[in-house]
This record gives C-alpha cells, structure tokens and sequence, in this order.
C-alpha cells in the first residue's frame, strides 16, 4: 500500500505542478471542509488497487486546483455506497467521482446527483443507466481478450480456469464474456471453468480449492482481479503442492488484471506469467480533469483525446474514455512507466 510520500512520487511524473511541494500560486488545498466548490470521492472497496488510487488522488486534485473532501471507501456494500454519495450531497459538493460498486445499483445515486444538478465522473466500472459526465476506465473487453491469447497460446488444450468478478457489474461480465467467447472461437481444446467469486478474495480461494481438487489436471488460471485474487490463489496452489515457476513442466500458466506491485513481483518470481495493467495513475489524473470540466457546464464528444486515448459512446448512450492498459509480462515487467513500480 502507498504512503503519503509514495503516493507523491506516484503522480509527480504525471502532474505539472502539485509535487515536491511546489503547487502553482493560487492553487487551492486538496483537501478542504465541506463547501461549495468540493468534490466528494467515494471508493467502492480497499483493495490494493483502490488503496493506491485513494493514495493518488490528493496530490492529483492540487495539481489541478480541485478541492476534494476526504475521500470514503463504501467496502463493497452498494446500500452504503449509496448513503456515501447522499452524505456528500448533504454536504454541498459541486462534483462527484465514483466507482460504482453496482451497476444497476449505483442507479439511486446517480438520480440523486441529477436532481441536484451534481456532475458525476464514474471510475473503472459503467453505470448501466443514469446520468454521468463520462466514464473514465479501460476496455475490459480488451482484458478478458488479452488473458485468453496468453493462456490459449500457453496451454493449447486442457483446462483452465476463470476467476470471475462480480457479474451485477459491467467489469465482471465485459471481462468473463470476453474471455469466454474468445476462448471458444480460437482455442475450441480448452474447456473453461467458472469460479465466481465477486471480487471476494474469500470466495476465489473457497471455489478454487473445491475445482482444483475435482481437476488437479488445470493448466491455467485467469485472476479477473489480481488485486483480490493473487493471495488466495498462490496460498492454495501451494496448499496443493501445484505451485511451480514459470519454466517447470508442472508450472500452471496464470494471467491477471489490475498491475499492482505484488503480481509485479510475483511475474520476476515466475509464480505467475502475466497481468493487465490497469492505469490507476490515469484513473486518478483524468477523474480528476473531466470532474473539474464538468463543474465548469463543460460537455465532451466521441473521438481521440489529446492523451493518448479514445472517448466512445457506450450502447446505453454514456461516455467512455478508454485509457491504454498494457500487458505485462517478464519482458517489460521492469519498465517504470508501469504505475506499479512507481509506488
């Protein structure tokens, strides 16, 4: 997890003033009671991938002269998340930044930021209806396409198994569809087998303990979430004796999303091949830059940005900006333009 000084190091790269303790003159805290002009931010769980964009945050919203109230964390209870948003509306904020923990469910919240004529910034999962000024994630298709070509490659024929995310959210269903139709299509010798497991390192280690002992012959695992998941899936491995490094004809093949620094790690120590970066320094830059517009009556349209990436309308008819999340393997898994080997 970052610290305050991590956390610095994390954006400074990224942010043109704000770091090393040199913010542009006028700029306001980041940090501030509530008050017109504040922006809540409201997180939905405290894994290590939404603790390192809580870290991100603060130092990001000074560089760019947003006021922020302390940020809360709705750990994993959509009822409570959407109390969180209610709460910050009490409060007065101009400006909301969410990771809907539901997709349906933060439905509610967003109704209620309309009513109050509060824009909505939504991060790394798509509302299914409402109101928001645009989503900032990265193609999560792309992810579950991306695991598939690694461990079809990898394993060819046999078994492999799908750790999947919460399916009442567009992650967990855009990354199983994808994976599991790109499988069928292009690797019709593998059978894939569901784990689901809701984002819930619990329920990832109970369910892979029940298959792996029905098919000790698995040749490959896909972490939906590498953050939840890395854990729980190494420690029953190894409670099975069946955790081999990369290069040992007995080494299962494991690809994962979110690039955080522990599956860093984990590919230099061959217990798993590959991983999804997931770009939570952008998350929390650009969350940071569409709220700001928003607040200010800006609208934004389809089309390349100036940073790299694609904004597309989504078929419910929201905004979307897709940021570049790279596959990381033993090649690249050194390079410091990866936001976790940066903190």
């Amino acid at each position: 997890m970052a610290n305050a000084a991590t956390a610095l190091a994390l954006v400074c790269g990224l942010a043109a003033t704000g770091c090393g303790g040199t913010a542009s003159e006028g700029s306001p805290t980041a940090t501030v009671g509530a008050g017109v002009g504040a922006v809540g931010v409201v997180l939905p769980t405290t894994t290590p991938f939404w603790r390192a964009y809580d870290a991100a945050i603060p130092p990001q919203a000074k560089a760019q002269g947003v006021k922020v109230l302390p940020t809360v964390n709705s750990n994993s209870d959509t009822n409570k998340q959407i109390s969180d948003i209610n709460t910050f509306l009490v409060q007065h904020v101009k400006g909301l930044v969410v990771g809907p923990l539901g997709s349906a469910a933060i439905r509610p919240g967003l109704r209620a930021a309309e009513e109050d004529g509060v824009p909505v910034v939504a991060v790394d999962s798509v509302p299914d209806s409402g109101k928001v000024a645009m989503v900032v994630r990265a193609d999560n298709r792309a992810f579950g396409r991306k695991a598939c070509h690694y461990l079809g490659n990898a394993v060819k024929t046999g078994k492999v198994v799908q750790i999947q995310g919460d399916m009442a959210l567009a992650n967990g269903r855009e990354r199983t569809n994808s994976f599991s139709t790109c499988m069928g299509k292009n690797y019709p010798r593998i059978k894939v087998l569901n784990i689901p497991a809701d984002w819930q390192a619990s329920k990832a280690a109970a369910g892979l303990d029940a298959l792996y002992n029905a098919n000790p012959d698995i040749k490959g695992i896909y972490l939906q979430a590498g953050g939840a998941y890395l854990v729980p899936t190494l420690s029953i491995l190894k409670r099975h004796n069946a955790l081999f490094p990369v290069g040992d004809p007995k080494h299962i093949t494991i690809v994962a999303n979110d690039g955080i620094p522990q599956e860093l790690d984990a590919i230099r120590k061959g217990e798993i091949d590959a991983t999804v970066s997931q770009p939570v320094d952008l998350y929390a830059k650009y969350a940071m830059s569409y709220i700001k517009k928003a607040m200010r009556g800006e609208t934004f349209s389809p089309g390349p940005t100036g940073h790299g990436s694609t904004i597309v309308r989504l078929p419910n008819g929201l905004l979307e900006d897709e940021l570049p999340a790279p596959m990381v393997t033993k090649r690249n898994v050194n390079d410091l333009s990866l936001w976790g080997n940066r903190i």
